[in-house]
Parts: structure tokens; C-alpha cells; sequence
């Protein structure tokens, strides 16, 4: 019996102390201030729409930038709040760290295109489709210009400039997508001193794997400036028309 009594005296007197040891550990001193931020864009890639800087300015403009002040004054819901209202950032995650920081998680919204309308209208779409404020930053994405309204550019405009994106030749080889007052794309690559007609929106992967394969097999051969318009708008046939002389 004094074995039993002395074997869960130890248990009580070991669960007290690990109970107060993590309590130990984990408080903060109501004084303890914050030592500064640690940022990390979660992102696979950093396309650097965000930064460290950018990040300060933001919390200090609206008077919460953490550093030095007490731990137990910093709200981080404030904080994720106040950076998710960015036009390049989706979300936010912030929280304490055992060092006195504040850790700050940004997952960017990325774009996929530039919108120049002839509505004015200036924005971009992200990799969601979703509207973003140009916000005087310039990003190098292809750019669409002429007769566009948002719904257009949501619904016609965001497939295509997600393709793009996808096709590394593509991406680098188009610069400016304009849609005339039928709603018909006009593509200008970066080579060649021709316009690429695309016709209605859609079937962007069957286009272009036409159009690459004639890029391939005559261009290469005939030269690129020798045609001033290549259309693409129907099934198999692309239809050329040469430079005046």
C-alpha cells in the first residue's frame, strides 16, 4: 500500500511540473515587446509582388507595425485583415513566434494579364480570373486592349491569358491581345511584323497548335516579315495575306 501511495505521489508531483513547466514556457511577460517580423511568401514561386518593405509600409500607414511594442497589444487578426486588403495578396496568416516575433504568411495573387480598355478601365486579372487595381505597379504580362467590359475579360479574356501563361513559347512570344468591336481577337507577337487573327474567343489549344506548327514548318523558311496578316479563325486552314510592296 505505501508503495501504490509513494508510486502516484511521483505521478502527481511529475504532471505538476511538466503543467508548469509549459505554462512557463509558453507565457509572455506582459512587458515583452516585439522584436520584429519574420515574412514568407508560401507561394511555389516568389514572383516579388511582394515585399518586406512593402509589407512595413503597409502596417505602418495604418499605425500597427509591430515592432516594439508589447506582445499582448498586437492583434494579429488586425493584421491579416489589413494586409489581405492588398491588391497582390490573397491572404494572410500571422502569429506570434517563441523568438518575440510576429510571422507573417503571404500567399500572392498572381497576374495573368493587363486590361487597357478603351472604357479606360486598367486593371488586371489574376490566375482566378479575379479583377486586381493596376495600383501603379507594372507587371510583365500580355497586355488586352480595345472594346472590353469586365464580364468579357472574366469570362473570354482570363482562358486565354491562363493559357498563355501555361505555354512558355506563347508567353514569351505574345505581347498584346486586342478585341475589336465584333468581340474578335487580335494577337501582336513580339516576332514578326504581323497581326495573328484569332477570330471568336475559344479553342485556344487547337489555334495555337496550328498556328506553331505553321510558325515551325513555313516561317522558318519564308521569313517572318513576308506576310502583314495570318488568321487562324477556322478549322484547318490558315488563311495569309502578304505585305504590300
Amino acid at each position: 500500500m505505501i508503495k501504490r501511495i509513494f508510486i502516484l505521489c511521483t505521478l502527481l508531483l511529475a504532471t505538476a511540473y511538466l503543467i508548469l513547466a509549459v505554462t512557463t514556457f509558453n507565457s509572455k511577460p506582459a512587458d515583452q515587446v516585439c522584436k520584429g517580423m519574420e515574412l514568407t511568401v508560401k507561394d511555389s514561386i516568389d514572383y516579388g509582388f511582394v515585399t518586406d518593405k512593402e509589407v512595413k509600409e503597409i502596417l505602418k500607414k495604418g499605425k500597427i507595425y509591430p515592432e516594439g511594442k508589447q506582445l499582448s497589444s498586437i492583434n494579429v487578426r488586425q493584421l491579416e485583415e489589413l494586409l489581405s486588403s492588398h491588391p497582390f495578396i490573397e491572404n494572410a496568416e500571422c502569429y506570434l513566434t517563441s523568438g518575440g516575433k510576429v510571422a507573417i504568411d503571404i500567399y500572392q495573387r498572381v497576374p495573368v494579364m493587363r486590361v487597357m480598355s478603351s472604357n479606360r478601365d486598367n486593371y488586371y486579372l489574376d490566375n482566378a480570373g479575379k479583377i486586381m487595381t493596376a495600383a501603379g505597379k507594372s507587371v510583365h504580362v500580355v497586355v488586352a486592349t480595345g472594346f472590353i467590359d469586365r464580364k468579357f475579360a472574366q469570362t473570354e479574356l482570363y482562358p486565354l491569358g491562363k493559357f498563355l501563361q501555361s505555354d512558355k513559347f506563347w508567353e514569351s512570344q505574345i505581347e498584346q491581345i486586342n478585341v475589336t468591336p465584333k468581340q474578335e481577337l487580335e494577337l501582336v507577337p513580339r516576332v514578326g511584323e504581323h497581326i495573328l487573327f484569332l477570330g471568336k474567343p475559344g479553342n485556344y489549344k487547337e489555334k495555337f497548335s496550328k498556328l506553331r506548327t505553321f510558325y515551325q514548318s513555313a516561317l522558318n523558311r519564308v521569313g517572318w516579315n513576308k506576310y502583314e496578316r495570318i488568321s487562324i479563325e477556322f478549322n484547318n486552314q490558315i488563311i495569309c495575306t502578304k505585305k504590300e510592296k
